[in-house]
Parts: C-alpha cells; structure tokens; sequence
C-alpha cells in the first residue's frame, strides 16, 4: 500500500472522529432573549444518537432552584419530573456530510415546547436551533469546564 494513501486515509478518519466528537461536552446554555446563563447541559453519544440533559440551572434566589417540568405537556413523560437531570435533547444523529446534528428534538422545559432540533458548531462553540416549521430561534452554547 502507498504510504501517502495510508497517511492520507489515516488523516481522514482522525478528522471525522474529531468532528463529530466536538459536539461530545458540557456546555453553558446562553438565553437568546435575555444573554444570561440559562443552564449547563451535557451533550453525549447514546448509542447512535445523541442526546443532551441538564445538570445544573442558573436561577435567581427568588427562583424554584429545583423546579419541574409543569408546562410539559401532560402525556410527555418528563411532565412533573425535576428538570435538573431531565433529557432535553434527544435522538441527534451526526450527518457527517454537513457536519451538524439534525433529526433530533429540543425541550424548553420552561414553555413545555418540544422542537425540531439541529445543532452545529461554529468557532468553538454550539448553536443549537430548535424550530417548527420555517420558525426557529437559535441559542449559542458555550463551552463549559468549570465545577458542577
């Protein structure tokens, strides 16, 4: 085998597993409305999609610091339950062409709305867009490597 086709292939799939892996972290979710800290979400690799749960929430003193999801809509299965912890994205499958995470879905677990979901990377950090339709907003999460 010719040695450049081998570190030309080898260079590839390094590539490909760095892309995707990129996604793989935990991230500070900024409020697109407000620019405030909303939460720390961890995105992870569940088997052949991946998914995204809350592990912590940024809230004020006056605020529920442990609420649940009371907006959820009553035949989801994350109604009533605790949002620290709770799965908010789900099913993302990596399309390597793009270089994006797509086909899944997003919870707001304060409206209750599920959304369509794509998210991909740019300079370093996630934008994470949920939308319906030709509706969206889109949310830049930044990296976050601090204590929980």
């Amino acid at each position: 085998m010719n040695m450049k086709y081998l570190f030309t292939l080898i260079a590839v799939m390094i590539v490909s597993a760095v892309s995707a892996q990129s996604f793989v972290g935990r991230w500070k979710t900024i409020d697109d409305e407000t620019g405030k800290p909303k939460s720390i979400v961890e995105i992870y690799k569940n088997g052949d999609v991946y998914e995204g749960k809350i592990l912590k929430l940024f809230r004020t003193p006056e605020q529920d610091q442990d609420p649940v999801c009371d907006k959820c809509e009553d035949d989801d299965p994350r109604y009533m339950k605790k949002i620290i912890g709770m799965v908010i994205v789900k099913d993302m499958i990596y399309d390597k062409d793009d270089e994006v995470l797509d086909d899944g879905t997003i919870l707001d677990p304060k409206k209750g709305e599920v959304y369509d979901c794509k998210i991909w990377v740019e300079d370093g950090e996630l934008q994470v867009r949920g939308y319906v339709m030709f509706l969206y907003r889109t949310q830049t999460w930044l990296p976050f490597t601090g204590e929980i």
